[in-house]
């Protein structure tokens, strides 16, 4: 069998059936199966039940590797493994493990003999860990990519960023910047610094308060004429275009030509909540070679980051204080570690944008109206009530709060997903060539304007 040919479930033709009413004495599917997360454990139920099926043996054999298509990552984990004509299964690859699979076929009783147990199938985040990891250091290499330039803003993204190139290449060719204005706080500097010193990495301090004022003065004081009647004007600047200047600045000023000085190419740090309603600036943070934590939401990025401390490192390279900070871009007056921080409160927009994109059956706002209406909202997205009533705590906040974030989601974020970075997939479904989408208006469904009418009754 050829991959697919293993899929039983809503198919018209059982293939591992009808190779075993014809005779057949052993299953084998030969397969080049992606990895995501918890699929080994989906693998294994289906393959299980088809040898108790078919009550013969299966042999199931994947490949190890990576493929990618410009704006996706694959890895394929392997995992091959063999299964008894009761369903058991008897032994197993590990993770990414380029190895012989060795057993005895016992042609007489038709069992397998395996020469080892099955190998564990590691949980999260130890199996978010692998994967980028092999995932990582196998398209570096496919692209001659030696060494590794990042933005270390003291914040958990780059961070865990930084720690997995420094990992993956060694400290020693990886080049932290930590580039603050004056909105930066003490304690993002230094929780960045610490990390560095903890790394062993090389690291620099480049402000770009004085690149920024020059930016702005030379962009509001310098006249635009209308060449037709001679008349001219000033551009004025609002906080937002500021905000994306630093950002700017950071990214294609700073980071891409140190990088081109050091060789090799430089990070994005943008998680997968910040790609779906595209919390991030063109040509600022959406540039880099590859967005490794891109198919990662901000939990799931917190718990990598301990895991790195815990277990990969047995030391904190990353400083507590990068846990315990309150995530900001630091951008602005009202945009600080202690006056306003991201305005994702991630205990639950993680889980409504992860259902909007990761759900089978991809989650409306009508559904999200539906469920907030039936009571079910935190058991049907698998967050928390406390994290939902933090985020909305009542109909018309929730109700303003999800049409801000969908219209973002189905709108200009668009956009900003099509130029970004190609993102090592880890998900069922990573923004990129495994979510197609197009630039379209948003829009609302009737059943939606109903339900919202009758909770803002």
């Amino acid at each position: 069998m050829l991959c697919e040919d293993g899929w039983t479930e809503n198919y018209h033709l059982n293939v591992p059936q009808t190779l075993a009413a014809n005779g057949a004495q052993l299953l084998c599917n030969l397969s080049c199966s992606p990895y995501t997360l918890g699929k080994n454990r989906k693998r294994n139920r289906l393959f299980s039940a088809q040898a108790r099926t078919a009550g013969i043996p299966l042999i199931y054999c994947n490949n190890v590797g990576i493929q990618n298509n410009g704006k996706n990552i694959f890895t394929y984990d392997g995992c091959t493994s063999a299964y008894n004509g009761d369903g058991s299964l008897v032994t197993s690859a590990p993770m990414y493990a380029d190895t012989f699979l060795e057993f005895t076929w016992d042609t007489k009783v038709n069992r397998i003999i395996p020469t080892c147990p099955p190998a564990e199938l590691p949980q999260e985040p130890e199996s978010v860990y692998r994967a980028l990891r092999y995932g990582t250091a196998k398209f570096l290499q496919q692209c001659g990519i030696k060494r590794m330039t990042v933005g270390l803003s003291g914040g958990i993204d780059s961070a865990v960023t930084a720690v997995m190139y420094a990992d993956i290449l060694g400290p020693e060719n990886v080049l932290l910047l930590n580039l603050p204005s004056r909105f930066n706080s003490a304690a993002t500097r230094n929780s960045a610094q610490q990390l560095a010193q903890a790394l062993g990495a090389n690291y620099a301090v480049m402000p770009i308060s004085e690149s920024y004022e020059l930016t702005v003065k030379q962009l509001e004081e310098t006249p635009i004429t209308n060449l037709a009647d001679g008349s001219s004007f000033n551009l004025q600047l609002s906080g937002l275009i500021k905000e994306n200047i630093q950002a700017r600045d950071r990214g294609a000023r700073v980071i891409a030509a140190a990088s081109a000085a050091f060789g090799g190419a430089f990070s994005c740090n943008s998680n997968k909540a910040e790609l779906a309603i595209g919390y991030a600036t063109f040509y600022g943070d959406i540039c880099g070679a590859m967005a490794m934590i891109g198919d990662l939401w901000k939990h799931q990025v917190y718990a990598l980051g301990h895991y790195l401390n815990e277990v990969i490192y047995k030391r904190e390279v990353i400083p507590e204080a990068i846990f315990n900070i309150r995530p900001s871009a630091e951008l602005s007056d009202a945009q600080t570690v202690g006056n306003g921080g991201d305005p994702l409160v991630y205990g639950y927009h993680d889980y409504l944008l992860r259902a909007f994109i990761e759900n089978w059956h991809k989650t409306t706002p009508a559904d999200i109206l539906r469920w907030y209406k039936a009571g079910t909202l935190a058991s049907e997205l698998g967050c928390t009530q406390e994290a939902i009533n933090e985020a909305c705590p009542d109909a018309a906040a929730l109700i303003a709060d999800l049409e801000r974030w969908w219209k973002l989601f189905a709108g200009f974020a668009v956009a900003k997903r099509i130029q970004a970075p190609p993102v090592l997939s880890l998900t069922k479904r990573a923004f990129g060539y495994d979510h197609r989408e197009a630039q379209l208006t948003p829009y609302f469904s009737r059943e939606y304007y109903e339900l919202k009418e009758e909770l803002l009754k």
